[in-house]
């Protein structure tokens, strides 16, 4: 398996080299203006993730919030404090192992009046974050189980949360919880972007008497408190002028002017106080709009001038006619390996599919390469785990880019060389052969049903398969047949593909599957679990975060809750293989990538969803916008920062260009 990645990536971006030929402006360009097309829609949830995880509304959160006290900074792991926005930071330890960071702010800090965004700023977001009243008005809290004191303040037993202290009007410090540490992305725990409590909680306050943060009524004659959920409902949730939807304050690089549900159109107009991303730059396009398109009409749009860019285009058919264009020198490309995966995620609370037996018959009834030969040709990659190709551990693991080990001088001593040589032996030995892979193995699905006990059929007489049509099995006192449902997004080619790849398959060893199409934002409903969840599968992508954490997605806690564990599984294993691993030291990238390969290998034992692909994104654009990198790591919304429109490019942005590069 090792240099597979590495070969695919080379031939993915010889071919997009070959292609890319001269340059050849459109006519009559205008350069105020660029439009962006995306095929994920928006759902218009354009503040915290707290309301769901669409992508489409994450790259409109980045262009809206900014300031984050935290910055990614490197491919291993790295997060570091962003030092436009912190001016100094200290860090102590108390006897009992708790870590106090304390931050300085920078006093330039502004929304997009003008008004100045302090400390109190960030800690209001963090107390939101894991307000009750966010709960009750449908927003899955945070947990922030890291924080010092968080068991006390969500229990009530304190008012205050005394692991976050007002320091003054520019500082603050945090404290993490001792139990907590190690944590491998151990900057990424102060990952804070500031809201407007004004706009969001209008006459309340984030006070601090000596013992912690909390809000308060800034009219302290008012017995009542005015934070309560009808609050929020109105400031957050009202769909005219809700911050939810329609955030007027905000912090980033652009303000919203508009968006439209109907059309799935949203229009930003840059922020003239925002002072710089964590590179120094500047937004330098005056209007962005952003929209949803389609596989079918996106590369046309693209070649008459109506869209400027079309960001992660994955289908087959629109990456050979947007090569075409490419080729022809009328759009330009950007290609970059995806950090997540499509796969079909199992609704493990429904008795179909509790036990991993009958997860494991079904992934063998899906004849994966035949799929991925048709839907996405040679624009992906197999996968067999929960990784996404252009993770960074993946990319170690895999061998496309060297281990981190510094070789020794030439005068070294023996010892010397014998403990690299050593610690390189270990980055050899890691690899994901050995992990249960699910090929198209109709008889091994067949065995896996008859062990777990579906041996009979709708009359609870044993299953016969020339007459019967679905295996059952009692459980809880109930005869359940094997009948599922698989929902997957409206408009998305995969509902015709899976027919002949899975359902007939399924079929043939007494599984009916029914497949259904339901609107995008419908289905993340369903799959979050804040509408019924009657489904038994759902077809869906992700992306993962920069800081891959998923003990929060497995912790069985979790089990009935939507944003987190959304496969609902309970198994404590998986949970503590995640938890380990995010017990790592920062900076012992071995030790951590052993311990993904331990947690990759027990989830694809477990298989709470089955991996279908990951693939290369192709981001098509007109030629008339230059210092464009969007990469792994970095989306649309975080490199159109350093974009320009014009019709020659600046050679001293050229010159400042990162291109990240696969070998």
């Amino acid at each position: 398996m090792k240099k597979g990645l590495a070969c695919f990536l080379a031939l993915v971006i010889m071919l997009s080299a070959c292609l890319a030929l001269a340059e050849t402006p459109v006519a009559a360009p205008n350069y105020d203006e660029l439009v962006v097309g995306t095929t994920t829609a928006m759902t218009g949830n354009f503040f915290t993730d707290l309301w769901g995880r669409n992508t489409a509304d994450m790259d409109v959160r980045t262009l809206l919030h900014g300031y984050n006290l935290v910055r990614w900074n490197g491919e291993l792991g790295a997060f570091g404090i962003d030092d436009t926005v912190v001016s100094g930071i200290v860090v102590t330890e108390d006897p009992y192992g708790n870590r106090t960071y304390t931050l300085a702010l920078y006093d330039d800090l502004t929304y997009c009046d003008g008004t100045p965004i302090t400390a109190r700023d960030y800690a209001f977001s963090l107390l939101f974050s894991i307000a009750p009243e966010v709960a009750e008005i449908g927003g899955m809290v945070n947990s922030a189980s890291h924080i010092y004191g968080i068991d006390e303040y969500q229990r009530g037993t304190t008012a205050y949360l005394a692991g976050v202290r007002l320091l003054g009007q520019n500082q603050l410090a945090i404290t993490v919880k001792a139990e907590y540490l190690p944590f491998f992305y151990e900057l990424a725990l102060l990952s804070i972007t500031p809201y407007p409590i004004g706009v969001l909680a209008p006459g309340c306050e984030v006070a601090d008497d000596g013992e912690g943060v909390y809000i308060r009524n800034i009219d302290r004659t008012v017995a009542s408190p005015v934070f309560t959920a009808d609050l929020l409902r109105k400031t957050v949730l009202d769909p005219e002028t809700g911050y939810l939807t329609h955030p007027s304050l905000t912090s980033g690089p652009y303000t919203l002017v508009s968006y439209d549900a109907q059309t799935n159109t949203a229009e930003f107009a840059i922020n003239e106080y925002f002072k710089g991303d964590s590179k120094g730059q500047k937004p330098q396009i005056a209007r962005l709009i952003f929209k949803h398109v389609s596989n079918e009409t996106m590369i046309a749009q693209l070649q008459s001038g109506e869209i400027g860019l079309l960001n992660k285009c994955v289908n087959a058919d629109s990456l050979d006619a947007g090569m075409k264009l490419v080729s022809e020198g009328s759009a330009s490309v950007n290609n970059y390996a995806r950090t997540g995966l499509s796969f079909i995620n199992f609704s493990c609370e429904r008795p179909t599919v509790q036990s991993a037996k009958v997860r494991q018959a079904i992934a063998h009834c899906f004849d994966k390469d035949a799929f991925l030969a048709q839907y996405v040709r040679n624009y992906g990659l197999r996968v067999d785990g929960y990784y996404g190709i252009g993770q960074w551990m993946y990319r170690l693991v895999e061998g496309s880019v060297e281990p981190p080990v510094e070789a020794p001088a030439e005068n070294a001593d023996q010892q010397t060389v014998a403990a690299y040589e050593e610690e390189l032996e270990k980055w050899n030995e890691l690899s994901l052969e050995g992990m249960s892979v699910y090929n198209l193995d109709l008889e091994a699905a067949r065995n896996l049903l008859i062990d777990d006990g579906w041996t009979l059929n709708r009359a609870g007489d044993k299953f016969d398969a020339e007459k019967d049509d679905v295996r059952c099995k009692e459980i809880n006192g109930k005869l359940t047949a094997l009948e599922l449902t698989l929902l997957y997004p409206e408009g998305n080619a995969v509902g015709e593909a899976v027919q002949g790849f899975f359902v007939d398959n399924l079929e043939q060893i007494g599984i009916s599957l029914k497949v259904e199409a339901k609107p995008f934002t419908q289905l993340l409903r369903i799959y979050y679990r804040q509408e019924a969840r009657d489904y038994d599968m759902i077809y869906l992508a992700t992306n993962f975060a920069t800081v891959f954490e998923p003990s929060a997605t497995f912790n069985p806690a979790n089990a009935a809750q939507g944003m987190d564990n959304c496969s609902a599984i309970t198994d404590r294993q998986l949970y503590r293989l995640a938890v380990d691993m995010r017990q790592t030291e920062p900076g012992d990238v071995l030790s951590y990538c052993q311990k993904w390969v331990a947690f990759e290998k027990a989830w694809a034992d477990l298989l709470p969803a089955i991996p279908v692909y990951s693939n290369v994104y192709f981001d098509f654009y007109t030629p008339t916008l230059h210092n464009y990198n969007a990469g792994a790591t970095t989306s649309w919304a975080e490199a159109i920062v350093g974009a320009y429109l014009g019709d020659v490019e600046d050679p001293e942005a050229l010159a400042t260009e990162e291109t990240e590069i696969f070998e």
